[in-house]
């Protein structure tokens, strides 16, 4: 039987807290960037949580 390998997308994408919790990245902060306010483009910046319903979901793809 072959080793469980982490999805290699998941990996680049997600990280996971101290306390169980799945962090991520905000999207649509790549390109195309001049019609949208420093205020947006600064909120971007910051990471968010993973909602509860996918967490499940990502913490699967993560477990090597």
């Amino acid at each position: 039987m072959p080793k469980m390998k982490t999805k290699s997308g998941a990996k680049k994408r997600f990280t996971l807290t101290g306390t169980g919790k799945v962090k991520r990245k905000h999207a649509f902060k790549s390109h195309i960037l001049t019609k949208m306010t420093k205020k947006q483009k600064r909120n971007l910046t910051h990471t968010g949580l993973v909602s509860k319903a996918d967490e499940k979901n990502i913490k699967r793809l993560l477990t090597k």
